[in-house]
């Protein structure tokens, strides 16, 4: 069946005004509350704000040795699996997605 959407619609409309005053008297009768989960790491305190004061800090960063079945890409510089080389010249390995 066919729908004609720029007739007017009557029944529809109808339909909609009383769905609409059933929905203000459910929102006069009972006033709803939202609940905000809040964790530590949200509240101001876990925010670092731009410019603040960092001197204090130290940054604690293990580092792991290339392993024999890795490499460093020479173009993008991301450690690759030695099944991504593409090219190697001269000792410097290139990986699939920088040959493309």
């Amino acid at each position: 069946m066919a729908t004609d959407y720029d007739a007017p619609r009557n029944k529809d409309d109808e339909q909609g005004h009383e769905s609409l005053e059933a929905l203000k008297s459910q929102q006069r009768g009972g006033a709803m509350t939202a609940l905000i989960d809040v964790e530590d790491a949200d509240t101001a305190e876990g925010i670092d704000l731009p410019g603040a004061d960092l001197s204090g800090e130290e940054l604690v960063v293990q580092i792991i040795p290339p392993q024999e079945d890795e490499f460093t890409c020479m173009s993008c510089f991301l450690v690759r699996h030695k099944s991504q080389v593409a090219r190697e010249s001269n000792g410097e390995k290139y990986c699939r997605d920088c040959e493309g």
